[in-house]
């Protein structure tokens, strides 16, 4: 007991327990951090071939439009720093591979060869290369996670100038047009809003958190959801459609029964 009394007294007693104290947090870190390293190679494996796999399909599909490296050529922009979610977007609509320059690539059907895996890949790809917005996950783009209340002054805030109220999307100038939203995915949606396409503007997490985004997700698909009621929903384009087919209806109705009268008042002996 006198022993041990007096080792606590002695003056590097203290310097003693400090260094067997960290010693024993080093070796609780590194049994931590070696149980998780077999997913951690698993993933990063993932990553490198997809990659790889990605690079080509790039040269087969794109390089001839934004070059063997993607920096860029007369007919397409660079890639370099557009990120995965720009490649998604422009890949799950259709809108590239473009079959045709043009003012604005519209969405359409996938080639055959365009399979989610290998959009996934050239994703991949083009994110090696410069960085990005990220494809987000399915807890980003949950509707049900939204406030759709909040997402509708948002949306009403930022974009009804081009897509309507109801996201039925409208004519722009210079021979391009805000689409309609209604084929549009929760991650679509937010992937347009991170990266800009065509004349879209970038939102980004400044301008509109993630949450609030999340929130204009749920609006826009809370409003096609619903039914009309009134029946013909006209594009849902508002009061000036409405109007014409109400003035064009009512005239023609007055007309034809200006018509109806008149013949008859001639029939008479």
């Amino acid at each position: 007991m006198t022993r041990i009394t007096a080792w606590r007294r002695h003056p590097l007693a203290r310097y003693a327990v400090l260094i067997l104290a960290l010693a024993l947090v080093g070796m609780a870190y590194a049994a931590f951090v070696q149980a998780g390293k077999p997913a951690d190679a698993a993933l990063a494996a993932g990553k490198v071939d997809d990659v790889a796999e990605g690079k080509s399909l790039f040269v087969a599909h794109c390089a001839s439009c934004h070059g063997t490296n993607a920096e860029g050529t007369e007919t397409a922009p660079t890639l370099i720093g557009v990120g995965a979610a720009a490649v998604d977007f422009q890949m799950s609509t259709g809108r590239m591979p473009a079959a045709n320059p043009g003012p604005q690539a519209p969405r359409k059907p996938l080639p055959e060869w365009v399979t989610p895996e290998k959009i996934k890949q050239i994703s991949a790809y083009v994110q090696s290369l410069g960085g990005g917005p990220q494809v987000p996950g399915a807890e980003q783009v949950d509707p049900k996670l939204g406030d759709a209340g909040r997402g509708g002054e948002l949306f009403r805030a930022n974009c009804i100038q081009c897509h309507n109220w109801a996201g039925a999307g409208g004519a722009l100038t210079q021979g391009k047009h805000a689409p309609n939203l209604n084929e549009a995915t929760p991650t679509q949606i937010y992937e347009a809003m991170v990266t800009g396409p065509q004349a879209m503007p970038v939102f980004n997490d400044t301008t509109i958190t993630p949450e609030e985004k999340r929130s204009m997700i749920a609006y826009i698909t809370q409003v096609r959801a619903q039914k009309d009621p009134g029946g013909f929903a006209l594009g849902r384009i508002g009061p000036v459609t409405e109007g014409l087919v109400a003035w064009i209806v009512g005239l023609s109705a007055l007309a034809l029964a200006a018509i109806w009268i008149t013949a008859k008042k001639r029939q008479k002996p």
